[in-house]
């Protein structure tokens, strides 16, 4: 296997929780030197109770933050005292990558705005992230998931039945969605670098990627001026476009967008050729004239065996379907297993435990998680060393109260 694809790329990151950290390790899964600056007490996502989101626990560690900040060197530094945040500045002139998610006002406030920062480093490729954006009213308003990317983007409208409570995500899905895109813009910026000799500012949003996740509504909206009725699943339009129980209690979704190829198929497989063959039910525009009254029928006969019977049916009659897994059961799922899905990292108090793997394989490049994410302050004095301060400075720095 080669060297990684982004050997020799030093990364400054000042961000906290999930979307711009994670974008961080993933930049660190291909190879890039990651630096997290955090303030000496930790940053936020360190603290977060895992039992919060439902788990039993006590954890020993936040697992969830080991995903988000895998294979970075932590470096404790207030850039709120002037000290520091010369400290800071220092390490950024020197560095090919800033990531950040404070809102705009504190990156001004601290010196930290591309504008100020490409002064002193213009080849420097900045990563500005925030919830709402670089411009507007809300360009200074905090934002999380939950918020940005599935409320305001007009996700959570859609998701569910007519008459529900609107359905909350899990914490994380937007912010490991938007992670991906910003380390794309990361790395296309550092491409075109090599080109013009110069750096550029990347900006993204949770807003941003939560409209993207729902573009086919959103354009449809943007054409129509409408939004997408929320359909009830036993008044499905397309009856093997649905979820079903099974004999064993166990959910399956169908999922057939072309639907009239596959009709017969679906009714021999369930012992009905004959409602394949009927006229009435010959097209996908009469089958959803009569829709409720085919899922009622699917429900019933689907009820008569397990899951695993039925799948069997399904993949020798080539429907496409999958089974409603739970989480003990993805964790498990061979064909996770076979791929590599997950790796194993040796955290260095806590001892080996699995995580995932990067989302992407390389044939040749090494790209992989490298290791568990460090302490608080971890690697402070090794990494200014490294940057030239002399021990007199990092002195000066714990006296002044910069350092942790």
């Amino acid at each position: 296997m080669s060297e990684s694809p982004l050997n020799g790329i030093r990364v400054v990151e000042v961000a906290n929780w999930l979307a711009a950290p994670a974008a961080g390790a993933l930049l660190a899964d291909m190879g890039a030197e990651v630096i997290k600056i955090e303030p000496p007490s930790g940053e936020p996502w360190r603290h977060f109770q895992m039992e919060s989101m439902g788990y039993d626990g006590p954890f020993p560690i936040n697992y969830c933050f080991e995903v988000d900040n895998r294979g970075k060197r932590s470096v404790a530094l207030d850039i709120g005292i002037p000290t520091g945040r010369e400290a800071a500045l220092r390490l950024i002139d020197s560095c090919d990558v800033f990531l950040t998610n404070l809102v705009p006002a504190r990156r001004e406030r601290f010196g930290l705005s591309y504008p100020q920062l490409s002064q002193r480093n213009p080849r420097l490729v900045y990563l500005g992230f925030s919830g709402y954006g670089p411009e507007g009213p809300d360009r200074d308003r905090l934002g999380f998931d939950y918020t940005a990317f599935w409320a305001r983007s007009g996700i959570m409208s859609v998701v569910g039945e007519p008459g529900e409570t609107p359905a909350l995500l899990r914490g994380g899905m937007g912010d490991h969605t938007t992670a991906p895109l910003l380390a794309l813009g990361v790395m296309a910026a550092l491409f075109e670098r090599e080109r013009s000799g110069l750096g550029q500012e990347v900006t993204g949003s949770l807003l941003n990627t939560g409209l993207w996740v729902l573009s086919s509504d959103v354009q449809a909206a943007l054409v129509t001026q409408q939004a997408p009725r929320r359909i009830k699943r036993t008044d499905s339009p397309n009856p093997i476009w649905n979820s079903y129980r099974a004999g064993d209690g166990n959910w399956f979704l169908l999922v057939m967008p072309t639907p009239d190829p596959y009709w017969p198929k679906v009714c021999a497989a369930i012992g009905r050729p004959d409602l394949g063959l009927d006229p009435a039910y010959a097209t996908l525009a009469l089958r959803r004239e009569r829709s409720p009254e085919i899922i009622a029928l699917f429900e019933q006969v689907f009820v008569s065996m397990p899951l695993a019977e039925w799948g069997r049916r399904f993949d020798a009659a080539g429907i496409i379907w999958a089974p409603v897994q739970t989480l003990d059961e993805v964790i498990t799922d061979p064909q996770v297993r076979a791929n590599g899905y997950f790796t194993t990292v040796d955290h260095p108090t806590h001892g080996p435990y699995e995580t995932l793997q990067t989302p992407l394989k390389f044939s040749r490049s090494d790209v992989r998680a490298r290791g568990a994410a460090p302490e608080v302050g971890q690697h402070t004095e090794e990494v200014l060393l490294e940057a030239g301060f002399t021990w007199d400075e990092i002195t000066g720095l714990r006296e002044s109260g910069a350092l942790g």
